[in-house]
């Protein structure tokens, strides 16, 4: 799942935050910190811990793994698909929409990576 890259994980959360319509003081709020920690955040002027990204994630109800990603603590493993890639580019839904689309479609491969597996291991079963 690629994420888009943007100058900052602060300028990244201060972007999701806008495009959710919560102010700075609500998401504060939302994610157990205080107003001016999370300014100096969407700032650079601090670099959050993976615990803060979490609980900023859930209060923008976003993936955490986006904002891990953003902030450089885990690498983006897996391969970009046109798909996630045409819902991350669809500016007429919200951030939160296409996290939901994209988490839907990975649960959608998964099953079905799952589905073949299972099946592989039948069929080897069977010949011996």
């Amino acid at each position: 799942m690629e994420i888009p890259k943007v100058g900052s994980i602060g300028e990244y959360i201060r972007e999701q935050r806008r495009q959710a319509k919560i102010s700075l003081r609500q998401l504060a709020s939302q994610a157990g910190v205080s107003n001016p920690y999370l300014s100096q955040i969407e700032r650079g002027l601090r670099k959050p811990s993976a615990e803060i990204l979490n609980q900023i994630a859930k209060g923008l109800h976003i993936s955490a793994q986006a904002l891990y990603v953003q902030a450089g603590l885990i690498d983006d493993r897996e391969p970009a698909s046109d798909v996630v890639a045409a819902i991350r580019a669809d500016i007429t839904i919200t951030e939160r929409q296409r996290q939901v689309l994209i988490d839907i479609y990975e649960s959608f491969r998964k099953d079905n990576d799952k589905e073949a597996n299972d099946a592989s291991l039948d069929r080897g079963q069977e010949d011996h």
